[in-house]
């Protein structure tokens, strides 16, 4: 069975970019965001890693940390840094996990568990399902997955959304609607009574008695 929100992220011992890290160690009381690479010098994932790097003061601003992974060894990893650099115009600016042994791949699913070999062997279609984003909480629980093919880049500006939801709806017994962005109207969950909901916002529009929309808590 693969893995699921709710569930634990696997811990793990790893080397980086940025040198060894023990995972749950590594997040401590900060959200994170892990996302995958099914490969080292693959093109879709080189504007990826740039982007990432250029919008990382959004994820320190929200509390939240990023690291990279990919199935190559970390003297690879060092060379591609520097493509990205050139091409990108931005170094990533945070760790990238080396998963040469597939192990962090096998433990969050990505991978078949009978794989093995050389890394530098295999080919970006080898490790195609290496695509991944994964979303952890202070808790160490999963709060999304997002699988994506080898032809269609990441949008990490929709990632940092769902991180405001996630955040907001954390803190606050309230759901976002579609397409929803800080700021706007949000729907109270049904953990929130008719009288609480009198006690905390006053009045709220109510177009069904299941469908309660108040403005974003502060």
């Amino acid at each position: 069975m693969g893995l699921a929100i709710g569930d634990t992220a696997p811990d793990f011992e790893a080397e980086t970019t940025e040198g060894p890290i023990k995972f749950h160690d590594w997040i401590g009381d900060s959200w994170a965001v892990l996302f995958s690479h099914p490969k080292d010098f693959t093109p879709i994932c080189t504007t990826e890693l740039g982007y990432m790097a250029k919008i990382k003061p959004e994820f320190d601003r929200r509390g939240v940390k990023i690291i990279g992974l990919s199935v190559d060894p970390i003297d690879s990893h060092g060379k591609w840094l520097d493509d990205i650099e050139e091409t990108q115009g931005t170094r990533p600016n945070y760790p990238i996990i080396s998963d040469a042994d597939y192990a962090v791949a096998k433990a969050y699913g990505m991978l078949p568990a009978s794989t093995s070999g050389d890394p530098t062997k295999r080919t970006p279609a080898d490790n195609m399902t290496v695509r991944n984003v994964f979303v952890i909480g202070p808790d160490k629980k999963i709060k999304l997955i997002l699988v994506y093919p080898m032809t269609t880049g990441r949008n990490f500006d929709e990632v940092l959304r769902v991180i405001d939801s996630l955040q907001l709806t954390a803190a606050h017994r309230v759901a976002t609607p579609v397409n929803w962005n800080p700021g706007e109207d949000v729907v109270l969950t049904a953990a929130v009574s008719n009288d609480e909901a009198k006690e905390i916002y006053g009045e709220w529009k109510e177009p069904k008695p299941y469908l309660r929309i108040v403005p974003q808590p502060k």
